[in-house]
């Protein structure tokens, strides 16, 4: 029953079809881990057994009279705290809205309940959304099952470590700032950002519903094959959009490696990587290079790194900047002058950011347009940019101070814990798709994972490479200590680190 845990959707799926386990079968199979493991790691927050029980015995009948109900029918999942789950709390980590019932699901959720899966419960976030990693008031912190005194990732950081303990069959999360990418790599499993735009965020808020600039919503799963499924069932127009435009993103160029046109960049001085880290992804080339892909590691977009690490801190703040205070905004209001406009480091961009005019927004979105221009050019002649998620491997839980103020080692010195935050944007300001895959273990037994970025809307071309590695060089591989169904050291583990 341990090997089903950690099976892909997709597998579960296709057991289900086959009758080989039922779907009330496979969700106490989770539910029972989630007992024996979840005290320890803190990962799956909130949970609707009853419904999901409900909802599982329902499929299992419409099954047995020959009524599938979609690609996904039984396979028992969990979504980010930050989507509406009708009946259930939404908060984002803040005790304000610990009473925020939602009245309905969020666009998504339905649309993988329609999809046929059971929604079983809700995993762990940081405080509004806005970390690496994943605790607050509300919830306390989660851990991650690599290792309990490290991040999980965030802000999907519940999401991953319950998908890599084997608590869940997939996961939903969301993604401004690698807040899908960063838990994937730092807890060994996959997850796909979409192109911007492509699926609706309708729900998955705090009450307002205009799309937030850079933001997307995407899955996170223990296999490519998965990314792709889920990325099926909540892709495509709202309903206020549907009448004007269809979603029809291109196949994958070729069916294998062979013939794939893959550059490789392993580090920039913007953002320094750690150097084992960095040599694993350069070592991709070679059973790439095995499989038939032609391979460089000098191509890059036509892009000044400095420049857009700039451009995506100011726009990444500018789109946060209306969760904020007046309070606040009259503090970064004095921060930005104090700095002055030609300050490069994180902070000052931040406090402009915040404090954006509009007409100086324009002109810096006019730079991000051209930037899209230039990868939009680069896309014609590589089918895929890989490179890191992070600086490294996940970092110990540090929940002393600002984010912006915590450091992390990088070979041997500190470094901002925001400055990672430019692996983030190399995609995801440009409004680029990008898969995180793993590609193995570092010396300290920590997962690393790969972003494979790749051109305007060519979503499948990211998830197809994401799944053809997991033969040529690494899949999914479940933590050291999860094997076993339930075991009753795992249900006395100590309680999760307190925020």
């Amino acid at each position: 029953m341990n090997d089903i845990a950690f099976a892909s959707a997709t597998k579960l799926a296709a057991m289900i079809r086959q009758k080989k386990i039922s779907s009330t079968e496979l969700l106490e199979l989770y539910l029972k881990r989630v007992e024996a493991y979840n005290p320890a790691l803190n990962a799956i927050v909130v949970q609707d057994v009853e419904r999901a029980r409900k909802d599982a015995a329902l499929l299992d009948r419409r099954l047995a009279r020959g009524d599938i109900a979609g690609p996904l029918h039984g396979v028992p999942m969990t979504v980010k705290e930050s989507f509406n789950v009708q009946g259930l709390p939404t908060t984002w980590g803040d005790p304000a809205y610990k009473d925020n019932i939602a009245k309905e699901d969020a666009l998504a959720v339905s649309r993988f309940r329609n999809a046929g899966a059971v929604i079983f419960g809700k995993s762990n976030v940081p405080l509004m959304l806005a970390d690496w990693q994943s605790y607050n008031a509300v919830y306390g912190t989660t851990n991650n099952p690599w290792d309990p005194t490290r991040t999980p990732g965030g802000s999907s950081g519940g999401s991953a470590a319950a998908l890599a303990a084997g608590l869940t069959g997939l996961e939903i999360g969301s993604d401004i700032g690698s807040s899908i990418r960063n838990p994937a790599h730092y807890c060994g499993v996959y997850g796909h950002k979409p192109s911007y735009g492509i699926c609706s965020p309708r729900g998955q808020s705090l009450g307002t519903i205009a799309p937030s600039d850079i933001s997307v919503i995407g899955p996170l799963a223990r296999g490519g094959a998965d990314l792709m499924v889920a990325l099926d069932v909540m892709a495509g127009p709202d309903d206020i959009e549907a009448t004007g435009w269809k979603l029809t993103l291109p196949k994958p160029r070729l069916p294998g490696i062979k013939g794939m046109r893959i550059a490789i960049m392993a580090n920039d001085p913007v953002a320094p990587v750690d150097e084992e880290y960095a040599a694993k992804l350069e070592a991709l080339a070679r059973p790439l290079k095995k499989e038939g892909a032609k391979v460089d590691l000098a191509a890059r977009p036509d892009i000044d790194m400095a420049e857009l690490w700039k451009v995506y801190v100011l726009l990444l703040r500018a789109a946060t900047s209306a969760r904020l205070s007046p309070e606040q905004i009259a503090r970064w209001t004095e921060e930005a002058a104090k700095r002055g406009e030609d300050a490069t480091d994180y902070i000052a961009l931040m406090a402009r950011g915040n404090t954006l005019p509009h007409r100086v927004w324009l002109q810096i979105n006019e730079v991000r347009h051209r930037m899209r221009q230039a990868w939009a050019a680069f896309f014609k002649e590589w089918d895929v940019l890989l490179c890191p998620v992070a600086a490294g491997t996940a970092f110990p839980h540090d929940h002393e101070g600002e984010r912006h103020d915590r450091v992390i080692t990088v070979n041997g010195e500190p470094q901002p814990t925001t400055t990672q935050l430019f692996w983030a944007g190399i995609s995801g300001v440009c409004y680029l798709p990008a898969t995180v895959a793993p590609i193995g273990l570092a010396k300290g037994g920590l997962p690393l994972g790969v972003q494979i970025i790749a051109g305007p809307y060519q979503d499948r071309t990211a998830i197809h490479l994401a799944t053809l590695m997991e033969k040529a060089v690494r899949g999914f591989r479940p933590p050291p200590g999860y094997e076993a169904d339930a075991p009753e050291e795992k249900a006395e583990a100590k309680e999760p680190v307190a925020a």
